[in-house]
């Protein structure tokens, strides 16, 4: 019987994926299914939600959009504020 030596194993690339790329994989597929179920098992509270979304998106973009009352004016870049 031969002695074979084997210290260049962990020199070679491995092939194929890795752990963590394998995990992520998993954990998609599993975000996906369970995703899907609870779209469907809660579809009639999501879709009654809905009806609300105009309601609550008005004043939300009203806030975030606008950048604030009073800076309206088209001020140009060599305008100057007064402070």
């Amino acid at each position: 019987m031969t002695v074979q030596d084997h210290s260049d194993i962990r020199a070679r690339p491995q092939a194929g994926m890795s752990t963590r790329a394998k995990a992520g994989l998993v954990l998609l597929g599993f975000l996906v299914v369970a995703g899907a179920l609870l779209f469907t098992e809660h579809q009639a509270h999501v879709l009654g939600l809905l009806v609300w979304l105009p309601l609550i998106a008005c004043p939300l973009m009203h806030v975030f959009m606008h950048g604030g009352h009073g800076r309206h004016r088209g001020a140009g870049p060599n305008d100057q504020r007064s402070v």
